[in-house]
């Protein structure tokens, strides 16, 4: 095997990792919601932006024949809508949101996975010379940066007792 098919396998192995450990990320919240039977700390929009754009990638790998995409997708759409539906299930009627300037909210490891997941993505587009993966996988190296620098500012134990907001 050439030296550029070892890269190839190693980059796209590295892709499925780290996008499944990203994916089950989520296994712990949806733990959280069924032993406490409430969805309180846990957070809706990513699981659902997580979903939609696994749908796309889905899409995507299957026009190109891309068996590293259509996995890894195919394998987070469903986690992503099972999340979804334990989420809904145990959601209440009325949503209430706090505003404080704490991390507690946040998740760490699905910060630290997102951008292990993005960087990988990008570099095998990269690879592959496919602005279609690189792209999209940008903002997500972006935003990890971004929620890295809040849990620099903000430690998850500092806790501001701001009021309840009822939406």
């Amino acid at each position: 095997m050439e030296a550029g098919g070892v890269a190839d396998s190693f980059l796209s192995g590295a892709c499925v990792l780290f996008t499944l450990i990203m994916y089950s990320t989520g296994l712990s919240d949806l733990r959280h919601m069924r032993m406490t039977r409430s969805v309180d700390s846990v957070q809706f929009l990513p699981f659902l932006t997580t979903d939609i754009n696994n749908l796309s990638w889905l899409s995507y790998g299957a026009l190109k024949g891309d068996g590293t995409l259509i996995f890894v997708n195919a394998t987070g759409a469903v986690l992503q809508t099972l999340y979804i539906s334990v989420y809904l299930h145990y959601c209440p009627r009325k949503a209430k949101v706090i505003q404080t300037k704490s991390t507690q909210r946040l998740s760490f490891s699905l910060t630290i996975a997102t951008l292990l997941t993005s960087a990988s993505w990008t570099l095998y587009g990269f690879q592959l010379r496919d602005p279609y993966i690189m792209v999209p996988n940008v903002p997500g190296i972006l935003t990890s940066f971004i929620r890295l620098w809040l849990f620099w500012k903000y430690s998850q134990g500092q806790d501001r007792n701001y009021p309840l907001l009822q939406t």
